[in-house]
């Protein structure tokens, strides 16, 4: 597993040495979300600020710094793996919350772009959205991008909108943006 893109193209990461507790996106996949944001952005990355959540090992997080990410904030109960590829690229503007995502406090501040990957098939992406909906993590134009599994059902809460979707192999990579009367679309 490697960075895509950017500051730290082909930079190797450090990949679970169990595969049954993270599984990360492939690079394949990871490549061709980041040409899709990329292509339907109106924002230069370098005024993104970026949520990972359900990190693993933080590389949709680390792709996003690479390209140039005002700040990364990485979100997971276990963060051992996120933190020693972050120490590994070395940048100076992420941070890290220990936490089920599920129950996240209030948010210090909302954000641009969400990764969600959370584990496949355990019904954590909904209450996820939920609880980034009532922390308010949202900004009227943010940017969700949530992976789940190819079969699983997404039950997307009202205050959201799927305005894309993209299967790569096993993965289902659903593009999510607030709705609202102000609501600009995002792509």
């Amino acid at each position: 597993m490697r960075i895509i893109s950017g500051a730290l193209r082909s930079k190797k990461l450090f990949t679970p040495k169990d595969d049954t507790k993270i599984r990360p996106t492939s690079d394949r996949a990871r490549e061709a979300v980041f040409n899709i944001i990329t292509a339907k952005l109106n924002t230069p990355f370098s005024d993104l600020s970026v949520l990972d959540i359900f990190s693993g090992t933080g590389a949709l997080g680390l792709e996003a710094a690479s390209r140039g990410a005002k700040s990364i904030t990485f979100v997971d109960i276990d963060l051992e793996l996120t933190q020693k590829n972050a120490k590994l690229c070395g940048f100076n503007n992420l941070s890290f919350i220990k936490k089920d995502a599920t129950k996240l406090s209030p948010a210090q501040m909302p954000y641009d772009l969400v990764f969600l990957d959370a584990p496949y098939n355990q019904g954590l992406t909904t209450p996820t959205l939920n609880a980034l909906i009532k922390g308010n993590y949202l900004k009227p134009k943010t940017l969700i991008i949530a992976e789940t599994a190819k079969a699983e059902a997404l039950d997307i809460p009202s205050l959201l909108k799927l305005i894309d979707e993209r299967i790569y192999g096993a993965a289902r990579f659903s593009f999510l943006t607030p709705t609202g009367e102000n609501h600009e679309k995002t792509f």
